[in-house]
């Protein structure tokens, strides 16, 4: 029995040579179909990767692709950093121990200090999970314990994007998902960056003696997702009213960490400015590493989790807590961000993104509506298309037009596909706000690979949108939902 079953697995050697036919069928048989179907509307899903490094994917077939994702928030460090790579091979060459919670681990007490040099105030402790919709669950459940369950409401943007768990996708604003799964309950909206709609949610929240009920406002400081961000005025103006009603501020910048936007976290560009909590993961972990953090003032700490009874409820959570190959990797990762002053690198990404993406608006004013972001992250919202755009929009509800961003989608996605096929760039666009093509390049990307990217980006727009639309309309079109 234990010989044949072996003979039906696919060993590590044949799944490295499985082509993307069969790689496909596989997806089709044990992933998801409609997978398959979206992921081939675009160049990037006929093709396999072989291997990456810097700001680059190499495919089987040879083509050399300029990776303008930045991992989706991950990659700051670009593909395979030799320093990375070189922490994790140490590791395992010397046969450390991975995890066991009643074990003291050197990697988690030294990432845990390297945490608080970084961030400002006394944000000094730190909790390691995996996944950053992990984290925020987790700073959630610190500040309802941080209030001993006495207090039963959370407020949320109503942009903002905080992962897709039960807990965490309730605290998700905006058109993530049309379908309504349970989460916790409490979860009060406010308008992003509009401090008097926080006033409002926060005087509506107040009970029959007086106080608050409130015991959370999760903010992402800047929104990756919609490409925008909470104005001085408006993160100073919350962070008083937290003070004032004793709730816990918690700013997710797990996407905009490690200097993305110009500051090592987005929040920094703002001196004294300190939430009770701060998120973080994707380029935290090198981009080898799954980890991510919560990071927490002491006096919000110490009330909800230090003491004998409580010091092991918050580590209970995740088996992989503090994983040692996973904090190793972390600490070298905030090492090269250190000291490659990653924040600097990424205004020097600005200084030659954001005049080259307001030239390209200016050249093609029917295409772009708007561009916007900070220092390595910019959406490009596009605009137009011809007028069978509009006949799939009148299509009966439950079809394509269910989605009421089917022609925003539809245009960037033949932007995506076009600079892929003839210019081997790969982008991607936001499933959040009104979907920008989003130019997150990595932080070790140079002046030379923005302006190719312009250049790619020009060239492609160039060719008009009903050119453009034409051919990935008709040929993709009715795989994409």
């Amino acid at each position: 029995m234990t010989d044949e079953l072996s003979d039906r697995l696919i060993t590590l050697d044949q799944a490295e040579e499985l082509d993307v036919g069969e790689v496909h069928e596989l997806y089709r048989k044990y992933v998801n179909r409609s997978q398959v179907r979206l992921m081939t509307s675009f160049g990037f899903g006929h093709e396999l990767a072989d291997h990456a490094e810097g700001v680059h994917i190499h495919t089987r077939d040879g083509r050399r692709i300029l990776d303008f994702t930045g991992g989706v928030g991950v990659l700051n460090h670009g593909h395979n950093h030799p320093r990375i790579v070189a922490a994790r091979q140490r590791f395992q060459q010397e046969r450390r121990m991975e995890v066991h919670k009643t074990f003291f681990s050197p990697y988690l007490a030294a990432l845990g200090h390297n945490l608080a040099q970084i961030l400002p105030g006394d944000l000094r402790m730190s909790f390691l999970p995996n996944s950053g919709a992990e984290a925020v669950e987790g700073a959630v459940k610190l500040a309802h314990k941080y209030h001993g369950g006495k207090r039963g409401r959370i407020l949320r943007s109503d942009i903002g994007f905080h992962g897709k768990l039960l807990g965490s996708g309730g605290l998700t604003g905006g058109a993530q998902s049309h379908f309504p799964f349970p989460t916790i309950p409490g979860i009060v909206t406010f308008r992003y960056d509009d401090l008097d709609s926080v006033r409002d949610a926060v005087a509506a929240a107040r009970r029959a003696d007086g106080r608050s009920d409130v015991y959370a406002l999760l903010v992402e400081p800047f929104s990756a997702s919609t490409m925008r961000w909470c104005s001085e005025e408006f993160l100073r103006g919350v962070r008083e009213i937290c003070t004032a009603e004793d709730i816990v501020l918690i700013f997710d910048e797990i996407y905009t960490g490690w200097g993305k936007t110009g500051t090592m976290f987005h929040f920094m560009r703002h001196p004294g400015l300190v939430p009770d909590i701060v998120t973080t993961s994707k380029s935290f972990g090198g981009g080898k590493s799954s980890v991510s953090a919560f990071v927490a003032r002491e006096p919000v700490f110490h009330k909800a989790y230090d003491n004998m009874t409580d010091a092991m409820l918050q580590s209970t959570s995740t088996t992989y807590y503090g994983f040692g190959e996973e904090t190793a990797t972390a600490i070298e990762a905030i090492a090269v961000a250190v000291e490659d002053d990653f924040p600097g690198r990424a205004r020097a990404i600005e200084r030659v993104l954001a005049p080259g993406l307001e030239r390209i608006r200016k050249a093609h004013p029917d295409l772009i509506a708007e561009v916007r972001g900070a220092g390595a992250l910019y959406g490009v919202f596009l605009s137009g298309g011809p007028r069978v755009l509009d006949v799939l929009a009148k299509l009966p509800t439950g079809g394509p037009a269910k989605d009421p961003l089917l022609r925003t989608k539809i245009v960037t996605s033949a932007v995506v596909d076009a600079l892929y096929r003839n210019h081997g760039i790969y982008t991607y666009y936001t499933l959040n706000g009104r979907s920008p093509l989003v130019v997150s390049p990595p932080l070790v990307a140079e002046p030379a690979d923005v302006e190719t990217f312009l250049d790619a980006l020009d060239a492609t727009l160039s060719q008009g949108m009903t050119k453009l639309l034409t051919r990935f309309v008709r040929e993709r079109v009715s795989t994409l939902w």
